[in-house]
């Protein structure tokens, strides 16, 4: 009895801790002339041109991040424990060190060679994807290889060769659809990491949705709290959804061949 009384006291606490700030941003981005309620600053998201730009650009990198991410990690991790498993460690190693880095240090590594990158491709925010999906790395990493460590790689990918499928074939068909729930929960982590990213975009000067913000904040505050209340709950709702990916369905049925 003691433990669930404890139990829900940190959930209500920890349920405060989150909200409040929620409930304050809702508050100041309705306020209205004399103590009045309005949504004008949520009606002017869609009136400021730029403001939508940058949302569709943050948009389009967190797509475009998780993909590049997802087709350099799955087969460079399978690969490894495939054939390559002393290299294990060194890969862990490299894709985890950019947590360890500051967002501005790796910026002032990332500037001489964004000055090429907009040289050649031109200076449109989505050439941050490239930035990105090295940001999301550690997170990415620890959900795909907890993902991997739950099948039996080996033995499915020997199978599958077997019977005549190609290195392509396996991964495209055996492997993928065995860590479907990793691959989902890293992407939904990279999105929710992309959208929320400010230094890199700043100092690199991109326009993108968190670099819009800050930009709002000093002119209309009302409308940047209203886009970060927005930003933070879609956020939520990604990882909300993340903790139900692959839990088994109540009442589903094992069956036997």
């Amino acid at each position: 009895m003691a433990v669930k009384v404890v139990r829900r006291l940190v959930i209500l606490l920890l349920g405060a801790f989150f909200l409040l700030p929620l409930f304050a941003m809702a508050e100041f981005a309705t306020r209205g002339p004399n103590g009045t309620r309005s949504l004008e600053s949520w009606s002017g998201i869609g009136s400021d041109r730029d403001l939508v730009e940058a949302i569709l650009a943050s948009v389009q990198l967190a797509v475009t991040s998780s993909l590049v991410m997802l087709v350099l990690l799955v087969p460079t991790m399978a690969w490894i424990r495939l054939r390559l498993p002393r290299l294990r460690r060194l890969v862990e190693f490299l894709c985890l060190l950019p947590i360890a880095i500051p967002a501005i240090v790796l910026v002032v590594g990332m500037a001489p060679l964004y000055a090429w990158v907009n040289y050649l491709l031109g200076d449109s925010p989505l050439t941050l994807t490239f930035a990105y999906a090295v940001l999301v790395l550690p997170f990415a990493y620890r959900a795909i290889d907890a993902g991997l460590s739950a099948i039996d790689l080996k033995t499915l990918a020997e199978a599958a060769r077997g019977l005549g499928a190609s290195w392509g074939t396996v991964l495209l068909r055996v492997v993928v659809p065995n860590i479907r729930t990793a691959l989902i929960g890293a992407s939904l982590l990279s999105v929710a990491l992309v959208l929320g990213e400010f230094t890199i975009a700043s100092l690199l000067n991109f326009d993108t949705l968190q670099v819009r913000v800050n930009l709002l904040g000093k002119r209309n505050a009302g409308v940047s709290v209203a886009v970060s209340l927005l930003s933070l709950l879609f956020a939520f709702v990604l990882l909300f959804l993340l903790s139900f990916i692959g839990r088994p369905r109540r009442g589903a049925v094992v069956e036997e061949g």
